[in-house]
């Protein structure tokens, strides 16, 4: 396509046509991806409950590996949507180069001091005597692969912001299938247990990183170049406005799995965190395929918005709130309905069990409401409102989860653990409610 077929694209084709021709690929990509970053769950808990442990301790390092490339990202992804929407072609390329540019530098420098201070992190991520060892193992080749990590959520992001969602999935599917077929290889035919692990991923990602290269020369995508580069004060600002919000996000998603952690180890030991790290990358698998729906929903939401089309922005997002909704019900009652066979797929320990499947159905139960919280910040962020996005998307990992953390516990003990997450969704959506409403109300005529 040329440039104008892209547009018409975007701001003509019939909206359930139009998210769904985005959506599949998306949800595929994150389906793909949340099963190879549950494989090393699955396979690791072939050797142990500490090594089970240890693996959903290093997530809280990933998840901030994972923030800072999204912070890059959808930073420079929303915006340079909004500018070719609003045909600034040239402004796209800097934006383009410059977000992936600062993703590796962020990379580099923490794949260095990760390595630098690992013993000291995993102590603080509250490894306990018989899984410190395995944390430190897996943690220090994790961090290897950060600049890869976020160079690979970069590329990835800002071809979905293009509208070429196929190169996104494609990219991502290369690097799954690579993880999970090296893991029982390097794991168990090499022998080398949770390092093997770590190194599947790693070179998991390295594959993305390259096929997500080489698919953003494709077609008429942004050709990252380095003289595009331009870590200027506006282009940064202009990063951080739309790129806070999932930095937000995703950076508090690791600072409520460290207090989660924490408290699951004071509660039950290696146990109860085995457990609650089985359902946290359970839940992602399943709130994988609603982040896929809605990433199809945000460049058609910056796109329209960025050409003024409030009207095609609207109708979007409702109609992805009622088909998330759906498909987050049906998730959610398969997961309650399921929980002790689901939790001992991942480790079939009679102490994990019980625990993961009691924290599994309290959150499953109010998948539903994730919809309309989830959807409401990526609308917030399409269109720019970075204050309001960085509020919602704060909303479920920080602001609500980490005042529950801190007091539930104390009241109900491990029971206070396995409910937290699921008040602090019940809040987030009443917070996204009001949120979401506020700018809908004024976008039922378009802009001139």
């Amino acid at each position: 396509m040329q440039k104008p077929d892209r547009r018409t694209y975007l701001t003509q084709t019939p909206i359930p046509r139009l998210i769904w021709s985005l959506a599949v690929p998306t949800i595929i990509s994150m389906l793909v991806t949340g099963i190879y970053n549950s494989a090393d769950t699955y396979f690791v808990g072939r050797i142990s409950t500490q090594a089970t442990a240890a693996v959903g301790l290093v997530f809280s390092v990933m998840a901030i590996i994972q923030a800072l490339g999204f912070f890059c990202g959808h930073g420079s992804g929303n915006s340079l949507s909004r500018m070719l929407g609003a045909g600034r072609g040239q402004d796209a390329n800097e934006m383009a180069a410059t977000g992936f540019a600062l993703a590796l530098l962020l990379g580099a420098a923490v794949a260095l001091l990760g390595n630098l201070f690992a013993g000291p992190i995993a102590d603080f991520l509250g490894a306990t005597d018989s899984a410190r060892a395995d944390t430190v193992a897996y943690m220090r080749i994790i961090l290897l692969g950060a600049p890869f990590m976020m160079g690979q959520f970069v590329i990835n992001n800002q071809l979905r912001f293009q509208g070429s969602a196929m190169y996104a999935m494609v990219g991502l599917m290369v690097g799954a299938v690579m993880n999970v077929g090296l893991d029982p290889l390097l794991m168990f035919t090499f022998g080398l247990g949770v390092r093997g692990a770590a190194l599947a991923t790693v070179m998991g990602q390295v594959s993305s990183f390259f096929a997500l290269l080489i698919g953003s020369r494709r077609g008429e995508n942004i050709r990252l170049s380095l003289k595009n580069v331009r870590l200027t004060g506006r282009n940064l600002l202009e990063i951080t406005n739309g790129g806070m919000p999932s930095l937000a996000r995703q950076g508090l998603a690791a600072v409520s799995t460290l207090l989660l952690n924490r408290f699951a180890r004071i509660c039950g030991g290696d146990a109860a965190i085995a457990g609650m790290s089985i359902v946290t990358r359970i839940l992602m698998l399943n709130v994988s395929v609603l982040i896929g729906f809605g990433q199809g929903f945000q460049p058609v939401c910056s796109f329209n918005y960025g050409a003024g089309l409030n009207r095609r922005v609207r109708e979007a997002f409702f109609y992805c709130l009622k088909f998330g909704t759906l498909m987050m019900t049906i998730a959610g009652a398969l997961c309650v309905i399921f929980a002790p066979t689901v939790v001992g797929f991942f480790r079939d320990d009679p102490a994990v069990i019980p625990i993961g499947a009691r924290a599994l159905r309290w959150q499953a139960s109010v998948l539903p409401l994730l919809t309309t919280s989830i959807l409401t910040n990526m609308m917030l962020q399409s269109m720019g409102k970075g204050l309001k996005a960085s509020i919602t998307s704060s909303a479920r990992n920080g602001i609500f989860f980490i005042p529950l953390i801190l007091t539930l516990p104390h009241f109900f003990g491990l029971a206070g653990v396995e409910m937290t997450q699921a008040w602090a969704d019940v809040l987030a959506f009443l917070l996204a409610v009001p949120m979401a409403w506020s700018e809908l109300k004024n976008m039922k005529t378009d802009r001139t």
